[in-house]
């Protein structure tokens, strides 16, 4: 027996031991390059677009991913109960920035995280009032992102709605009651249904069972017509809300265009790729020295409306020539 070569083997053994539990370590050893995490509450299969959008952001403003920078990525799959522990995992990696996208659940788990770690969030529709930043002009602290007026569009989307199905009395809205924007968003389209002497019956969904069983509710009480709210887990099951609503025949209004493409009725707000793309270039900024406190609250300028012809012939509708 060869003593000496079985030495070396063990010793080998217990370096591959040592580095299979410290993943943490090892990461730090193999990653010469600034890390990005990434930290999304929605999936990888349906945002695509919004990391090419993330990934052209850096570009733009030198920082090509494999080459001068890296990112790691972590998904909850709609689950905003796994954010806090993937926040906590990229702080142990000791990410240069985080890029928390998919919504205050991700912005939030990342800023309760961390308090030095620079933070940039992807979207966020009023992140004075839910606690992300101090203000839109000085964030304060190590936070920073894009604004989108997506929470508070809800009664501009009635309204629209409302111009497609002027003979509907009763109209729901399907928010999330895990995301803590859903409030902001119910309370708009509140004031708007009162102003519009429309019946509002609010639904509630965070699991596709939930989604399925929420469609039957409005198929059951006769709702002509549904408002989806803009949310993560929500966007993630687009193509199932659509689905769902052309089953029951539901004319349906979303916040991005992204769902009319797909076969949704309508859309009205702002562009969430381009608001992935600016967050990327947040990153960058920081990457270069900048920090989010000198970093405002970038707020969009453009928003969209878009509707889906086809649909609305599907479902006998005629678009007043004002909408």
């Amino acid at each position: 027996m060869n003593l000496g070569t079985d030495m070396r083997r063990r010793q080998f053994l217990c370096v591959l031991l040592s580095t299979a539990a410290s993943p943490v370590r090892a990461f730090a050893q193999q990653s010469a390059l600034p890390v990005i995490g990434f930290l999304s509450s929605r999936s990888p299969s349906e945002s695509e677009a919004v990391v090419a959008a993330f990934r052209k952001g850096l570009a733009e403003s030198g920082h090509t991913v494999g080459q001068n920078v890296m990112v790691e990525y972590r998904w909850a799959e709609g689950d905003y109960q796994r954010l806090p522990e993937l926040a906590a995992e990229l702080v142990r990696m000791r990410v240069a920035v985080i890029l928390a996208a998919g919504g205050p659940p991700a912005a939030l788990a990342a800023k309760k995280a961390t308090m030095t770690i620079p933070v940039v969030f992807s979207a966020a529709g009023d992140p004075v009032r839910i606690g992300l930043v101090d203000s839109i002009s000085r964030p304060g602290g190590n936070v920073t992102g894009m604004g989108l007026f997506n929470s508070t569009l809800g009664g501009k989307r009635l309204e629209l709605l409302h111009q497609l199905v002027p003979a509907s009395t009763l109209v729901a809205v399907l928010t999330n009651p895990d995301n803590p924007s859903a409030e902001l968003e119910l309370s708009e389209v509140r004031a708007a249904a009162k102003v519009l002497k429309i019946d509002l019956q609010e639904v509630k969904a965070r699991t596709d069972q939930e989604l399925s069983s929420a469609f039957d509710e409005l198929s059951r009480i006769r709702a002509g017509a549904v408002i989806v709210s803009g949310e993560p887990f929500l966007d993630s099951r687009r193509a199932l809300i659509i689905a769902l609503a052309a089953k029951h025949a539901i004319p349906a209004s979303y916040s991005w265009r992204e769902n009319v493409l797909l076969g949704g009725l309508l859309s009205y707000g702002t562009s969430i790729t381009d608001s992935y793309r600016n967050a990327g270039i947040y990153c960058s900024r920081i990457l270069k020295g900048e920090k989010p406190v000198d970093l405002p609250v970038m707020q969009p300028t453009k928003f969209e409306l878009t509707i889906n012809l086809k649909t609305a012939k599907a479902l006998g509708l005629s678009i007043p020539p004002h909408c």
